[in-house]
């Protein structure tokens, strides 16, 4: 997980990852996107093989790069459970209810106290 964070830390990755999102794409089709060198594409394309977000093929001298989104299914599921509340969180929230309910019923019986 620690290495997939890494690799979409940098917003150039993360700019080639949307262009793969829609189709293959070769090494030079990348490159032609941004106003880096090709070879600083180059080493942010090993970046994102080595974490596993790209898979490339051979296509005679061409390298042809795939998007693979299976990595981030670990990072998906660790911010999943930093936005699940905490078990805290649900004691809490069941405390506000019933103080809600209690309240509420204090004030109907008041209520009916006094009608009577």
């Amino acid at each position: 997980m620690d290495e997939v964070a890494d690799a979409i830390a940098d917003p150039v990755r993360r700019a080639i990852l949307l262009m793969l999102r829609d189709s293959a794409l070769t090494a030079g089709q990348i490159a032609d996107g941004f106003a880096i060198s090709r070879p600083a594409v180059s080493r942010h394309l090993r970046v994102l093989r080595g974490a596993g977000l790209v898979r490339d093929t051979a296509d005679g001298r061409r390298r042809v790069y795939t998007l693979d989104t299976t990595p981030l299914d670990a990072l998906t599921g660790w911010l999943e459970e930093l936005r699940r509340p905490s078990g805290w969180q649900h004691r809490f929230d069941a405390l506000e209810t019933e103080v809600f309910r209690t309240r509420r019923e204090r004030r109907t019986t008041t209520s009916q106290e006094e009608i009577a």
